[in-house]
């Protein structure tokens, strides 16, 4: 490893340009050889994937495009970015009269929806040079070389590639890097699934050797209990790689499930701080597996399908669930029986492969850590980072408060 820190800025940190101004505060004074990562301006990759999807809302975008990105870095049009910020506009241009005259395609769309981290990218740059940090300059993740498994629209980024073509020599002075796309496997642009780029954070790591990964956002650390549910907890000091993986497939926004797989070979700690206190003490690190006979969190991911069938589980119907990327949270199987848990939403895709009983239950959750020799909810599998039960509920912030009291007194007991 070396001294670079990769630092990523998520949407909730580009609400405005006060906010470009603290980034510049980050960098100048943290340690490290700093590689940012940043995400699409608050709110904007929603209003580009209106604008593709539905194209009488994209008459006026180009125009609010401009509007809110010189907002954020007066001068960035008529700067040394300025031919850049014009090329990208009018591909976006480009691709929106494509749309609104019926030539749609996956490509354009996903031309579309990158610009918002082209445009971010630029704008962030813009600022950075404006604050002082004269060597910042906008990168593009695909023309660099960065791999994605996939073509069109990716799962993850392939490391071994992305190593053989990264072009290492564009990563100097301050990088401003975009997330969430790349090369995909036919040479053209692909997209990974929303929040990724965390885990285009979590690649650049790899393949730089960083330090550290920080994830900036705007909350304090990974709680033990998503405060969606309306109970204040503690956050996290630390959680190893698996458990914050197990987590963050359980409800827990702040951190994607793909984010920590890129860190683990190397042992890449990766911190979450917050935004709006940059020069405390992380909240929570996340990093190597720990042995620990503590309960460390609870997520909870409301509604669940359970399938049942008296026949083994039908290849067309895995293969689906491949193709779609579920990740099932039960898959058993055997000549006489099968047994799949889901989350609901994702039932809609499989519901012409399903022969078998269906069943639904309130949601799943996932005890983090070493629990109770017995407990009262149906469970479901377990593993060396947590067990999964299932609540059935007419409550269940009420029953989420239970366990959770149940669980943290009695470990507090010890």
């Amino acid at each position: 490893m070396n001294d670079i820190v990769v630092h990523k800025f998520g949407g909730s940190c580009l609400r405005d340009g006060s906010d470009i101004d603290r980034i510049s505060q980050i960098i100048a004074n943290f340690e490290g050889t700093p590689i940012v990562v940043v995400s699409a301006l608050w709110g904007m990759t929603d209003r580009l994937i209106r604008a593709a999807r539905e194209p009488r809302y994209a008459g006026r975008l180009v125009q609010d495009l401009i509007y809110q990105h010189l907002r954020f870095a007066p001068g960035l049009d008529s700067g040394v970015f300025g031919k850049l910020f014009d090329k990208v506009i009018n591909g976006i241009s480009k691709e929106l009269l494509k749309f609104s005259s019926g030539e749609e395609s996956l490509r354009s769309e996903n031309l579309i929806l990158a610009a918002g981290e082209r445009l971010s990218a630029l704008a962030v740059a813009h600022r950075l040079r404006q604050n002082g940090l004269s060597e910042a300059h906008p990168v593009g993740a695909e023309d660099i070389g960065l791999k994605l498994k996939g073509n069109g629209r990716a799962k993850s980024i392939d490391i071994p590639e992305s190593s053989k073509k990264l072009d290492r020599t564009k990563l100097v002075g301050i990088p401003i890097l975009t997330g969430w796309f790349g090369e995909g496997d036919d040479g053209d642009i692909a997209l990974l699934s929303r929040g990724g780029s965390d885990h285009s954070a979590a690649a650049f790591a790899n393949l730089m050797e960083a330090s550290k990964l920080i994830l900036w956002k705007d909350v304090d650390g990974i709680k033990r209990l998503n405060p969606r549910w309306g109970i204040e907890t503690p956050a996290i000091k630390y959680l190893g790689y698996g458990q914050a993986a197990e987590l963050s497939r359980h409800g827990t926004p702040v951190i994607h499930p793909a984010t920590v797989s890129p860190l683990v070979g190397d042992g890449i700690p990766l911190e979450i701080r917050n935004f709006h206190q940059p020069f405390k003490p992380a909240p929570t690190v996340i990093g190597p597996d720990i042995e620990s006979d503590e309960i460390i969190a609870i997520g909870c991911q409301p509604g669940v399908a359970i399938i049942t069938d008296d026949k083994p589980l039908d290849s067309k119907l895995l293969s689906r669930i491949e193709e779609l990327d579920i990740n099932p949270w039960l898959m058993h199987s055997n000549p006489e029986e099968m047994k799949l848990i889901i989350p609901a939403y994702d039932l809609q895709h499989l519901e012409e492969y399903i022969e078998g009983k269906t069943e639904f239950r309130t949601a799943i959750v996932s005890i983090i850590g070493k629990i109770p020799a017995s407990i009262e909810h149906e469970l479901v599998s377990s593993n060396q980072y947590g067990t999964r039960i299932i609540i059935d509920s007419n409550n269940l912030p009420e029953t989420l408060l239970e366990l959770y009291q149940s669980l943290f007194s009695l470990q507090d007991c010890k």
